[in-house]
């Protein structure tokens, strides 16, 4: 809810463009680096994403290593091993190509280079003691927006409880966002990273901590999403689409960078660490359910959301209005084939005490949500979305 105008930092150098990515290299230069470390997500290997990177920082001068251990709903020892690699080359740039996971880990290996300890020590808020190396991320998917936000989020390989390392020190000091990178994307992780930056956009609206100027950045990104999703899942190779989307993405990023996130991320957290369940798909199943949760406590900014997916809410008073951005959301999961339940995704309903006190303890989350989310309540909308 807006209750002042608020301030908004961007930290981040933006390039965006179209076959921009060969200019990896010369910026790196620019940048003064003189070794670098490569996190990528190891599936771009057998794509042949990564080539153009090496190209590029090679022709550049620059050597060094790469870590293409990264897991899926990455673990804290996957940063620790790449921050190890990084060290063993004195990296003084850590470069980060690939989805959430992957750009997670570089901007965390970033930290721990010139920070002691282990990742696990630094999950929290502020806890980073010292700046990182320098960090360029390169994202492959239209989702996270990760390579515009301070938080990590990684899963403790012990406790399956996830978690997020919040610092300043871990805005990326640029973002290098090619589109192209996301044409070879399948249709089912189209769908459900776009899904992912659609929350990040919702949530920034509904956020306690929402100003005016994130507002701003989330109505654009969900326009755009709400415009382009549907071609990018069906007609993947169409680049006006995929540019669409990754912009969409971009925008949501720095809105929720400031803005933070709700209830959808605390109630999704287990499902990813306890299933491996993808973020972006645990996002997609459960934020229908909780939009409708949320309505009552944020009929204004659900009538704008409405609006900017192009509902007809002329007339409409706010909480009907409101409601049809929740329909908006769910008609668009059922197009691109998002599963309508958390029991489609294998998820057993004996689970539910344990999910509900796990996603309690995402603190920051539920306190930002505009609607009270106690056992009970988070206990209800788990129910629904089990179907």
């Amino acid at each position: 809810m807006i209750d002042q105008l608020g301030t908004f930092r961007m930290r981040t150098q933006i390039v965006f463009g179209c076959g921009s990515l060969p200019a990896l290299g010369e910026l790196a230069h620019e940048m003064g680096a003189t070794s670098y470390l490569l996190v990528a997500d190891p599936s771009l290997e057998a794509a042949g994403l990564l080539n153009a990177a090496r190209a590029s920082l090679k022709k550049a001068g620059i050597n060094g290593a790469e870590y293409l251990g990264v897991e899926p709903e990455p673990y804290l020892d996957n940063a620790d091993e790449a921050a190890g690699i990084g060290r063993s080359v004195k990296a003084d740039l850590v470069v980060g190509v690939g989805g959430g996971s992957a750009m997670d880990t570089a901007k965390a290996a970033a930290a721990l280079i010139t920070n002691q300890g282990k990742a696990e020590d630094y999950v929290g808020l502020n806890l980073v003691p010292l700046p990182g190396v320098a960090t360029i991320m390169v994202p492959t998917t239209a989702g996270t927006g990760a390579e515009v936000t301070f938080t990590a989020v990684f899963t403790n390989r012990q406790t399956k409880a996830k978690g997020g390392i919040n610092s300043e020190f871990l805005f990326p000091d640029m973002a290098l966002l090619d589109p192209e990178l996301t044409v070879s994307l399948p249709p089912e992780v189209t769908a459900a990273t776009g899904m992912d930056a659609l929350t990040h956009a919702i949530e920034s609206v509904t956020s306690r901590s929402s100003t005016v100027f994130t507002e701003a950045l989330a109505h654009a990104a969900v326009r755009l999403i709400m415009e382009n999703l549907r071609t990018a899942v069906f007609k993947g190779e169409d680049i006006k689409a995929r540019e669409g989307m990754l912009m969409g993405s971009l925008l949501a990023g720095m809105a929720l960078a400031d803005a933070g996130v709700g209830a959808c991320h605390a109630l999704a957290y287990p499902l990813g660490g306890f299933y491996r369940i993808p973020h972006g798909l645990a996002n997609a199943v459960l934020i229908p359910h909780v939009m409708e949760f949320n309505l009552p406590a944020a009929e204004r900014q659900f009538a704008l959301l409405a609006g900017q997916m192009g509902e007809p809410v002329g007339g409409l008073p706010p909480r009907a209005a409101g409601a049809l951005a929740v329909e908006a959301v769910i008609e668009l999961c059922r197009d691109i084939g998002i599963p309508v339940s958390l029991s489609e995704l294998g998820v057993p309903r004996s689970d539910m005490s344990a999910l509900v006190e796990s996603a309690l303890k995402v603190t920051r989350p539920v306190q930002n949500n505009p609607r009270r989310l106690g056992p009970r309540e988070a206990g209800s909308v788990y129910d629904k979305a089990f179907g």
